[in-house]
């Protein structure tokens, strides 16, 4: 018990510590089929939450959570707000003012209002979901 000093402590505390805290946060949500609204065969979106935004330009934040199933897509759709799109699960071609890209689980991207166009489509044979954060004028 001598070699046990305050290092040890320390180092089996923090190891102990993070088998605690982190699993919640590594763990990607998971959703029902049924669960949040569909927007299209295969499409459904999940609102998880909306505030007042502390950021000057923008009078709201909302979060929502977007799932493609497997050869689901969404439509090229013009950007009706400024937003940050986060891959949580799966990936998606992605479509955005004519230029094509794949986006992987932990990428981020971003849209535009009025000046990105975007589309998505899921060609795995996983679920994909995009988490946005929608940054939105009075």
């Amino acid at each position: 018990m001598s070699d046990f000093d305050r290092r040890s402590a320390l180092a089996i505390g923090l190891l102990g510590a993070s088998g605690l805290i982190l699993p919640d946060h590594a763990a990607a949500q998971t959703y029902g089929p049924t669960e949040g609204k569909e927007l299209t065969e295969g499409v459904r979106q999940i609102d998880l939450g909306e505030r007042e935004s502390s950021i000057p330009a923008y009078k709201t934040v909302r979060l929502r959570d977007i799932v493609l199933q497997p050869g689901a897509k969404t439509n090229n759709n013009m950007m009706m707000n400024d937003m940050l799109c986060h891959m949580t699960e799966g990936e998606l071609a992605v479509i955005q003012n004519d230029k094509q890209f794949t986006v992987k689980k932990g990428d981020v991207w971003t849209c535009a209002k009025g000046i990105s166009t975007e589309g998505t489509q899921n060609k795995s044979n996983a679920v994909a979901i995009m988490r946005i954060i929608d940054l939105l004028t009075a």
